[in-house]
């Protein structure tokens, strides 16, 4: 997964308004404890922080 993808699967499911907020805003236990911006910026992997966002979300598995 490419972070361009991250981003644009955060914005499908949240919305234009307001998944950046999300991103910033929300910790992710499943990485850490950081939120999405910050686990980029620690070099977690997309794909990971990906899952652990899907999770936090309580998205259907299909969207995984």
């Amino acid at each position: 997964m490419k972070e361009t993808e991250l981003w644009a699967r955060l914005q499908q499911h949240l919305g234009a308004g307001y998944y950046r907020v999300w991103a910033a805003e929300h910790n992710l236990g499943e990485v850490g404890g950081r939120t999405v911006v910050e686990a980029i910026a620690a070099g977690v992997p997309f794909k990971d922080i990906w899952r652990a966002a899907w999770a936090a979300l309580d998205l259907p598995p299909t969207e995984r």
